[in-house]
């Protein structure tokens, strides 16, 4: 069903005579769509709640949802648009603003925190590898995204460490998200705190749910090899992300490492690619964890015959893996589908706060 459809199947089911008991409808219909991992369906019970509800509880939900007169998701457009006109001295003070206006209204309590998941995969992902103690309160906007471009922000007006604390805070609301990761991996570099940026490129590989963050996991462990004059190793992971997603820039620092050899670059093989991996703790490719929630999400859907999202899972799993089972699968239900792996592109219609090597480190 189309987001309107599901709207009208909703309001047809509120029979309930005052507030209260359309709201419990409501919540229940939620409760579906949540498992279900329909979050248009979520979405629309969300709309409908705020339709109905009585004008008291209707303005608090509208305090916590704008600024200044303007919805969060609105606000935040003004913003990229300042970025995108490179005006980030006038974009600076309303990053700041929404800022303190997400971490203090959606601040963690002792019995509950806000997260920005913002699909059924990250949600399962999120379960299974922090299996939350608390009651998870699922954040109106992509809250993550917000911090980090404000992060973004404050590194290109000159002030590097103070963008630290600010990624933190995004990571907190969306740890399976890679964007805020690599935006921190990048001042790690910027301030040369190796041990960090290791750490942290750790966590974003058992994420990384896309060949292209992958690579660039790979390609930020490059420059750090780099930059510690571990040639060799550098070599692998350089060509270890190039076997994930080309980029242009790749070429360019396994000529610099030439240089700084004064001897031709050897590819390595496959196996010396392996050895240098589990030097650093590591397994080439994308962690099981993330591989088993592609498959059960594919298979959930298939269960449900909900056949685009389990098309959509299923592209998930065969650009992590390449399984040509999973592929036949793809085609048998969508036969114009493409299913090559995607190579980094620049996204034109938002701020590019990505800096090395991939450019949309997400698919």
């Amino acid at each position: 069903m189309t987001y309107n459809e599901i709207l009208e199947n909703l309001k047809a089911k509120l029979t309930g005579s005052t507030y209260e008991e359309n709201a419990a409808i409501l919540r229940k219909e939620g409760e579906v769509y949540g498992k279900e991992g329909n979050y248009e369906g979520v979405r629309a019970v969300g709309e409908i709640m705020l339709e109905i509800m009585p004008e008291s509880q209707r303005e608090e939900i509208t305090r916590l949802t704008h600024l200044d007169g303007e919805r969060l998701d609105n606000y935040y457009n003004k913003i990229v648009k300042l970025i995108n006109e490179k005006n980030c001295v006038d974009a600076k003070p309303l990053a700041e603003k929404l800022y303190y206006k997400i971490t203090e209204e959606y601040r963690e309590t002792e019995t509950a925190k806000f997260v920005s998941l913002r699909n059924p995969f990250e949600d399962n992902l999120y379960q299974l590898l922090f299996k939350p103690e608390k009651t998870l309160n699922r954040a109106p906007f992509d809250f993550a995204t917000y911090l980090t471009t404000y992060a973004y922000i404050i590194i290109e007006t000159g002030s590097t460490l103070d963008a630290i604390p600010v990624l933190e805070k995004a990571i907190e609301y969306n740890p399976v998200d890679c964007g805020p990761k690599f935006e921190l991996a990048e001042v790690y570099k910027v301030i040369q705190n190796k041990k960090k940026l290791l750490e942290l490129t750790k966590e974003t590989i058992r994420v990384a749910s896309s060949p292209v963050a992958l690579a660039r996991c790979y390609a930020n462990l490059g420059y750090m090899c780099t930059d510690i004059r571990e040639l060799d190793d550098a070599v692998a992971f350089y060509c270890a992300s190039v076997m994930l997603a080309p980029h242009p820039a790749i070429p360019r620092e396994l000529q610099g490492i030439a240089q700084m050899k004064n001897a031709p670059i050897v590819q390595p093989s496959f196996e010396q690619i392996k050895k240098v991996f589990e030097k650093y703790g590591l397994e080439f490719g994308p962690d099981k964890d993330v591989i088993s929630v592609a498959a059960q999400l594919s298979s959930h859907y298939l269960t449900n015959e909900d056949i685009p999202n389990a098309v959509k899972s299923l592209k998930l799993l065969y650009n992590l893996t390449q399984d040509e089972k999973v592929k036949e699968m793809i085609l048998r239900y969508d036969p114009k589908a493409q299913t090559s792996r995607p190579t980094a592109v620049k996204t034109e219609d938002r701020p590019n706060i990505t800096r090395t090597v991939n450019e949309n480190p997400e698919e």
